[in-house]
């Protein structure tokens, strides 16, 4: 019977511990992209270049709504614009822990609170393939959505 309790335990912690990439659709979409090395004059160097898949390229100028974790980019107070990640601050692709397709350019409709808690974000999403200065990622007019989880 212990065992079993620790099996239970085990399946329960593992379930709520799965980052939101597994859990949302938008996220697993997102991450349906491959890189090419590409020459870049400005750095003098070979950079990554995004290669976006199909599913991809359907969601550019569409409305998409994704649930993740703010990444502030001045203090934790209330941002129009800020990081939006998969990931929790600890493991998102700034601290070395996912790739690039796991976080976005957030450029909001009206000031978000920071919460250290995943919140759901919805806007709509553009592709950037060309400026290595921003992320590959960008939704802009966002509105945080209200939901029960």
């Amino acid at each position: 019977m212990r065992n079993f309790l620790i099996a239970i335990t085990a399946l329960f912690t593992l379930a709520a511990t799965q980052p939101l990439q597994a859990q949302d659709k938008t996220w697993k979409t997102l991450s349906k992209i491959t890189f090419k090395k590409e020459y870049n004059e400005m750095m003098g160097f070979k950079v990554d270049v995004p290669v976006f898949s199909e599913a991809v390229q359907e969601l550019e100028g569409q409305e998409v709504t994704v649930r993740g974790y703010i990444i502030p980019v001045e203090g934790y107070k209330s941002h129009k614009e800020f990081i939006f990640s998969a990931y929790p601050y600890n493991m998102c692709f700034f601290c070395g822990g996912a790739g690039p397709e796991t976080v976005m350019e957030v450029y909001a409709s009206e000031e978000i609170e920071y919460t250290a808690e995943p919140i759901t974000l919805r806007g709509t999403l553009e592709l950037n393939a060309d400026d290595i200065n921003r992320l590959i990622y960008a939704i802009r007019d966002v509105e945080r959505v209200e939901e029960d989880r």
